[in-house]
Order: C-alpha cells, then sequence, then structure tokens
C-alpha cells in the first residue's frame, strides 16, 4: 500500500470549482505580497538548462536530475531543473539588480526520485526568489527579518482566504519561532530530526529551523543541502553554524509539521571553498556557475523557494497535494485516497 497519511473523517471544506478559485485567489495575493515586502521583480525563468555547467540545484546530491538530447545542438544534454538556486544568481548579475532588490518567478520541475505521498509530487512549483545584498547583511538578523517579511505576507494571505471562505478558520500564529537545529536535537534527543519538527512545529504554529546541512552534536545533519549555494558554516543563530533554514507549519489536518520553504543567504568564495572541501565536491569548481562565482561576478545575495501548491493545501486545508496540482499517482494510492474523501484532481 501506499505510504500516506489519511486523516480520520476527512471531508473537504470546498467542492472541487471553489478550490480552483481558491488557488488561484491565493496565487495572485501571496505573489504581490511578497514581491512587495522584499522588493522583487518578476522575471522568465528555464524549465530546462544545460547538463554539466553546475547551474542545476542538486538539492540533497543524490536526486537525478530528467534529461534529454538537444538535436540542434550536437544530442548535448539538457536537464529539467530541480529548483532555479543557482540560475537566479545569475539573473540578478545579468539584469544587473542593485543591493536591496531583487527577483521571483514561477519555477516548475520534474524530481523522478521523489517518494509520492501526502505532500510529494513527481510535479514541484514554486515561486523562486533571490534578493542581492551587501557584506554587512550575511548576518542571521538579516536573514530573520527576510523570514518575518515572508511570514508576515503569509498571515495576511491567510486572513484574505477566511474573507472568501469563512468555513476556513484562521490558525497561524502572529509570530514565527526560530531555533537552531542543534538546540532542537539537544530539546528532543531521542527523537528523529523528522518527529523533532513535528514536535516543535505543534507546540509554536509556525517555526524557522536555522542551520540546515550543518553538521549537530551527534556528528549528523537535520537535513541535506548542496554544499554551493546556502550558507551552512558561518556563524549563525545562537553563535551556532548556519545562515539558512527550512520554515515549517503546523498542518492540522495531518497532524505533522510541513515545510513550505527552504531559504537562505548563500555562499561567498569563503565558503564555497570550505563547504565543497568538507563535501568532497571540489571538482564542481571547474562548472560554469562556480568559476563566476570564484571571479566575483555574481552578486552577494540571499534567495528561497516557497511551495505554490503546498501553500494552497496549507491553507485549503487539503489532506493531498493531489487535490491542488494535476500530476501522475500509484493507482493504490488513488484507490486509498478515494476511499478517504480524498480527490485527486
Amino acid at each position: 500500500m501506499s505510504a500516506i497519511i489519511k486523516p480520520k473523517d476527512y471531508k473537504s471544506l470546498l467542492n472541487l470549482q471553489q478550490t480552483e478559485q481558491g488557488i488561484k485567489l491565493i496565487k495572485e495575493f501571496f505573489q504581490e505580497n511578497l514581491s512587495a515586502e522584499l522588493r522583487l521583480r518578476r522575471v522568465t525563468a528555464p524549465l530546462f538548462v544545460l547538463k554539466g555547467t553546475g547551474i542545476n540545484d542538486d538539492l540533497n546530491g543524490v536526486e537525478r536530475a530528467v534529461s534529454f538530447p538537444i538535436k540542434d545542438m550536437g544530442d548535448a544534454k539538457a536537464e529539467v531543473v530541480h529548483s532555479l538556486a543557482k540560475w537566479k544568481r545569475l539573473a540578478l548579475a545579468k539584469y544587473h539588480i542593485e543591493s536591496g532588490y531583487g527577483l521571483y518567478t514561477d519555477m516548475n520541475a520534474i524530481r523522478a526520485d521523489e517518494e509520492l505521498d501526502n505532500l510529494h509530487s513527481l510535479y514541484v512549483d514554486q515561486w523562486d526568489w533571490e534578493r542581492s545584498i551587501c557584506a554587512e547583511e550575511r548576518n542571521i538578523d538579516f536573514l530573520k527579518e527576510i523570514v518575518n517579511r515572508i511570514y508576515a505576507a503569509m498571515v495576511r494571505t491567510e486572513y484574505l482566504v477566511y474573507e472568501s471562505y469563512p468555513e476556513i478558520k484562521p490558525c497561524l500564529p502572529q509570530k514565527i519561532h526560530f531555533i537552531h537545529a542543534e538546540e532542537l536535537r539537544c530539546l528532543y534527543p531521542e527523537k528523529t530530526p523528522k518527529e523533532r519538527e513535528d514536535a516543535i512545529c505543534e507546540k509554536y504554529g509556525a517555526v524557522f529551523i536555522v542551520g540546515i546541512g550543518c553538521k549537530l552534536g551527534d556528528g549528523k545533519k537535520h537535513d541535506g543541502r548542496a554544499p554551493d549555494y546556502d550558507d551552512y558554516t558561518t556563524e549563525g543563530l545562537n553563535d551556532l553554524p548556519g545562515l539558512n533554514g527550512d520554515l515549517l507549519l503546523w498542518n492540522e489536518v495531518l497532524q505533522r509539521a510541513f515545510e513550505i520553504s527552504s531559504m537562505g543567504i548563500r555562499v561567498n568564495q569563503e565558503t564555497l571553498l570550505s563547504q565543497l572541501k568538507e563535501e568532497g565536491e571540489e571538482e564542481r569548481l571547474n562548472y560554469y556557475f562556480h568559476q563566476k562565482l570564484m571571479a566575483g561576478e555574481l552578486p552577494l545575495s540571499i534567495g528561497g523557494g516557497i511551495g505554490q501548491s503546498r501553500l494552497c493545501m496549507f491553507y485549503l486545508r487539503k489532506a493531498h497535494i493531489g487535490e491542488i496540482q494535476a500530476s501522475i499517482w500509484p493507482e493504490d494510492m488513488r484507490k486509498e485516497c478515494l476511499a478517504c474523501n480524498i480527490e485527486l484532481i
């Protein structure tokens, strides 16, 4: 049987037509607020990039990218993007976007190695954003300021949903709680990282976990992160390493932590070298992206991704991401969902 969470007595609060209207409402309102909060302009983004340039996001470093040959380029291989973490920084330089301003885009991706469940689909849609910063802003206080701005846009969007659909009651707290992954480990030493996320999110409702990718006191990482975009080794929260993190919400429908966004201050030349060395990935310095960064041709930046379908799923109180987006699902999962009143698009 498929690995899905089946909420007891689940029934969608909205029908299919209301759901589609709600998705449109949320996406339009939130991206306008995100743009205003962070001073971002919208740009057009690629669906695929050339293999071997180092531009594609490596996520945890093990996921395979969907690739295909390009006939008019001597069968050179293109890869469907996982996300646009590196491409956006190149775009900041190309558009000559100065410090204090940035860009965002609608990112669509295919992640063929995803383990399918309530939250994970083969198809990924998110707002990818990146903002130029100055050297003085490479600190944890600035990261927290940006997180708070994004969260403020999320709280406003939730109220809009409530105004449009009064049966959906607001549940987000007014403030987000910050904690480092090492502090979280010490708080719940017997739990797994995912169990820790559940515990802290149930307690606070909205949490930003700092230090994703750095090794913790037990020698393990809270979660993986590619070593060549987020800076997870520079001193961050409470003198612990990490200028990045994950934004999670407590999902009452699924009774679990719910990751909405991953973001962080990006590596500079020094931290790129040290993180690649630590992971044994120094050969990446031969790639186009990395050479541009080492040559000082890319601006310092902060950026991240915010899941569009996940955000809609949370606001509309849906039990499965397949109630928000059209994708491919195993037949046994479809049958299980149907038996639990979960109608996949």
